[in-house]
């Protein structure tokens, strides 16, 4: 019974032209082409080892889901890592300990001329669009938000109904402009106005460029843009949604301030930020430069390493476009203080942040708070079997697929999420006292140390000797003379 249609199979492989494996190696060719399919899940499961998969490893995925499930959260017979590697990272800590804070620090996000400062808390949902999530990921997200005092970015891809179940909103507005999209694709600022005046909209966030593909717009491919994500984005279904590299409403650091202005004005006064993947140091510098002669700053600015996830991007750009996250924060952060910007404004960070050191890290180098999504993304139930690109994963978080999304239950789901970040800021004010700090004012540089040889340590403040407040004030006016 199986001999003719192999038979045919083998003879169409023969004459076929479009494949030299088949034409070479009739029938048995396709043993190949199964192998490459089931090889990135045999390697997950059975080759990789607890510290080397990629993007993230086995010991941080299981970090997550122990905090998210509560399961247990201690480790065995010590560290797995290699503690004499080039590049291992330590904290410093105290022989005298100080008494651990009672609550978590929140940070106060508001410059001058902001009407409505935000409390938010030092770990936050990055973001992420729906369509890039499903509708499930992103109502267990909010709820998870809402109930666990957190914010919740909206992502470039408008504010849904998912959205609105109570959690705080950053919205964000990217170059395709979806929620504030005029007919031609520009911005419209009496949409803007409407989407800004939503109670749960806490602030806004303009975004110019993201780590994962930063001079490359953001991509929803046609096999998750559904109808019900079309009309929310206001635009055509089952189509490839590329959004422009850039944005359509300024184009250059002086437009940019302006446009801030604008959005601040139109939503009453809300936090008005950006966001950016640093590229080059002296264009971030003309920004800082604007800021000082106009008078007009952003209330924060989020800092995106390269590291930072996607949904879908072109390799070239994942890979080798963008400044790395410690590189980018520190640029940023010296920048805004030798100009005496930093004063007014919160500095954001989102790239792989996973855990309590990778807090602790990130405010040490100068960041205000650090915001996650593929912590998020885990904790909702991903197992990272990188299929986020082609509408089939197989969790319900990436996917529009309703046989796939009803795995993803919410009432479960937005609980874990809600656990891990209780937990991970618990582990948080753990490292805090054991470094001696009473106060987030505290951290600084010199509370990182860094392996960069065999032989040799050395810490941030060292790597990254710090800045002081208006250094750079005295070269900017002598430039004017």
């Amino acid at each position: 019974m199986l001999v003719g249609p192999i038979l045919l199979i083998g003879l169409y492989d023969f004459f076929q032209t479009k494949n030299t494996i088949l034409r070479n190696f009739p029938v048995i060719g396709h043993f190949r082409f199964l192998l490459m399919a089931i090889g990135p899940e045999i390697h997950q499961y059975f080759v990789e080892s607890d510290t080397d998969g990629k993007p993230i490893d086995r010991n941080h995925r299981d970090y997550v889901y122990e905090r998210a499930k509560q399961t247990q959260e201690t480790h065995p017979f010590g560290t797995e890592l290699n503690v004499y590697e080039i590049g291992y990272e330590w904290m410093h800590h105290s022989v005298y300990p100080s008494k651990r804070l009672g609550k978590a620090p929140r940070v106060q996000i508001g410059g001058p001329d902001c009407r409505h400062p935000y409390s938010a808390s030092i770990l936050n949902i990055s973001a992420m669009s729906f369509g890039a999530l499903s509708s499930n990921a992103v109502t267990a997200l909010n709820i998870a938000a809402r109930e666990g005092g957190f914010f919740h970015d909206t992502g470039e891809g408008a504010i849904s109904p998912y959205h609105l179940q109570g959690g705080d909103l950053v919205y964000e507005i990217g170059t395709g402009y979806f929620g504030c999209r005029s007919e031609d694709g520009g911005f419209s600022l009496e949409k803007y106005r409407e989407q800004a005046a939503r109670p749960e909209v806490k602030m806004i966030e303009l975004k110019l460029s993201q780590g994962a593909k930063p001079g490359h717009g953001g991509v929803l491919p046609a096999a998750k843009n559904s109808e019900e994500i079309a009309d929310i984005r206001g635009v055509e279904p089952h189509t490839d949604i590329i959004s422009p590299p850039g944005h359509s409403a300024f184009h250059d650091a002086h437009g940019l301030l302006d446009l801030i202005a604008t959005l601040r004005e139109a939503s009453d006064g809300k936090p008005v930020g950006f966001k950016l993947c640093v590229g080059d140091r002296e264009e971030f510098r003309e920004i800082c430069v604007k800021m000082v002669e106009t008078g007009i700053k952003p209330d924060f600015i989020t800092v995106d390493g390269a590291e930072g996830g996607t949904g879908a991007a072109p390799i070239d750009f994942s890979n080798y476009v963008g400044m790395a996250m410690e590189e980018g924060l520190v640029c940023v952060v010296d920048l805004l203080t030798g100009y005496d910007l930093k004063k007014d404004i919160k500095v954001f960070v989102a790239s792989k942040i996973i855990t309590a050191f990778d807090i602790f890290r990130a405010l040490c180098l100068g960041a205000d708070l650090c915001n996650s999504a593929r912590g998020m993304m885990l904790a909702l139930g991903c197992i990272q079997a990188l299929k986020c690109n082609t509408n089939e994963c197989p969790t319900g978080v990436t996917t529009s697929d309703p046989d796939l999304r009803r795995g993803l239950v919410v009432e479960e789901k937005w609980v874990r999420v809600k656990n891990y970040h209780a937990s991970v800021i618990d582990e948080f004010l753990g490292l805090l006292a054991a470094a001696g700090v009473r106060d987030l004012t505290e951290l600084n540089r010199r509370k990182i140390y860094k392996r960069t040889s065999s032989r040799k340590i050395e810490g941030f403040d060292e790597l990254y000797p710090e800045v002081k407040p208006g250094a750079y004030l005295k070269n900017l006016s002598a430039s004017r003379i």
